[in-house]
């Protein structure tokens, strides 16, 4: 179960000079590669998080924006995540795009995304996956499948089709802003590129090479 990469090489002359520009390069390759069926989800990323004691937790979560400010993704602000968060704001992203031999693996602070920018992502989700997010309390515990459905069902008949749900008081978004941003380049004899942004003080950031 060993797979030789034979990637191109990741060269510091050839980095942008921001890292969320670097990560707009390798983001606008990635949402290519899936348009040709070669990366699944290029959005998806690794969630990990620890509480208060700093036992972790990890999942998978969609991406859905990224700006100079950081990466936002949102969930049920009950979930375990966001217990989490709420205690201990540092955050490790992950974005695993094992078809291309690439990594970005971001470090840094999470903070709530504001009620209006939640309700503007909240109106673009399909009507169910909105009926979703009241039926579920996200990591808690149920009975049984059918008591979920049976949630669904209540809220599809309250709020069908065409008629605009509400955002749930509980729901949003969290905004990842990033103090480190390692790039990673599957190399051959596992002697892979790994360089990282690391922010100063001053705003500005540092490039570092990384051994692997």
């Amino acid at each position: 179960m060993r797979k030789a990469y034979r990637a191109e090489g990741l060269d510091e002359s050839s980095l942008a000079p921001e890292p969320m520009e670097q990560f707009a390069r390798w983001f606008d390759q990635a949402a290519l590669a899936a348009a040709h069926g070669f990366v699944h989800e290029p959005n998806a990323m690794v969630v990990s998080t620890a509480d208060a004691e700093g036992r972790p937790s990890s999942r998978t979560v969609l991406m859905k924006a990224y700006d100079a400010q950081g990466f936002v993704f949102y969930t049920n602000y009950d979930s375990r995540k966001a217990r989490d968060l709420a205690r201990n704001p540092f955050v490790s992203l992950l974005f695993p795009w094992h078809a291309m031999a690439r990594q970005v693996i971001v470090t840094g602070t999470a903070r709530r995304t504001g009620r209006d920018e939640t309700a503007a992502y909240f109106r673009t989700r399909p009507h169910g996956s909105q009926l979703g997010a009241w039926a579920s309390a996200q990591s808690s515990v149920i009975a049984s499948r059918a008591e979920l459905d049976a949630a669904y069902e209540e809220l599809s008949t309250r709020y069908p089709e065409g008629e605009q749900v509400p955002v749930p008081p509980n729901w949003g978004g969290f905004r990842i802003v990033p103090r480190t941003m390692e790039f990673w380049q599957g190399r051959a004899n596992r002697l892979h590129d790994r360089l990282l942004y690391v922010a100063e003080p001053d705003g500005s950031w540092r490039v570092e090479r990384l051994s692997p």
